[in-house]
C-alpha cells in the first residue's frame, strides 16, 4: 500500500531542489515553482511540492535531505527569493515536521533557521525551467550546483537512497 503524502520545501534555488527530490528513492512527483504562506510570509519564494512514499522515505529523511542540501542554518542577504521553510499541508503534518526539526537539529553545528509554515498558494515554474537538471545535467549551472548536492547525498546516503531522477522528472513532465 502506498502512502503518498505532500509537503512543500523551499530553501534555494528551485532548479537545486528540484533535482535533489527528483533524485531521491520513494518520490514521485516533484513540481517546481513558488509557494506562498500566511503574512509575513504570504509573498511568493522559490519552493518545490514533493509528493512522496512515507513508508519508503520517512519524514524525517525527507526533512533531512532538506536541511543538508541548502543553507538551513544561515540568514543571508537572499532569504526573501530563497525563504528556508517546510510548508505543511495542514497541522497534523506541521506539527510531525516540527517534531523532525527538533531531532535533526543535535546533528547540526548551528541553529537551524528553517520555517514550519502553512502551505497557503502553488505557482508553477514557466515549463522551460522545469526538470532543469534532468533535462541537461551538462549545463555548467547543473555541474558547478546540483551535482555536488546530488554527490553529496550519494556518499551520506547511499546509492540505494538516490536514484537517477528520470522516474520522478517523467512524473513531473506527465503532471506538467
Amino acid at each position: 500500500m502506498t502512502t503518498l503524502q505532500q509537503l512543500g520545501l523551499g530553501g534555494g534555488c528551485h532548479w537545486c531542489t528540484e533535482a535533489v527530490f527528483q533524485s531521491l528513492a520513494g518520490v514521485h512527483r516533484v513540481q517546481q515553482g513558488f509557494i506562498a504562506s500566511d503574512a509575513p510570509n504570504d509573498s511568493f519564494s522559490e519552493a518545490v511540492l514533493v509528493d512522496w512514499d512515507a513508508q519508503r522515505l520517512p519524514l524525517d529523511a525527507l526533512i533531512e535531505v532538506h536541511l543538508r542540501t541548502h543553507a538551513s542554518a544561515s540568514r543571508h542577504k537572499m532569504r526573501g527569493k530563497y525563504r528556508s521553510a517546510i510548508y505543511a499541508m495542514d497541522a497534523a503534518q506541521a506539527e510531525a515536521c516540527v517534531a523532525a526539526l527538533d531531532r535533526l537539529q543535535p546533528g547540526f553545528d548551528a541553529p537551524l533557521i528553517t520555517q514550519v509554515l502553512p502551505f497557503r498558494a502553488f505557482q508553477a515554474s514557466d515549463a522551460r525551467f522545469r526538470n532543469y537538471y534532468a533535462t541537461d545535467p551538462d549545463r555548467p549551472f547543473c555541474r558547478t550546483y546540483i551535482e555536488p548536492k546530488l554527490a553529496m547525498l550519494r556518499r551520506r546516503f547511499g546509492t540505494n537512497s538516490v536514484t537517477p531522477s528520470a522516474s520522478s522528472a517523467d512524473e513531473t513532465a506527465r503532471a506538467g
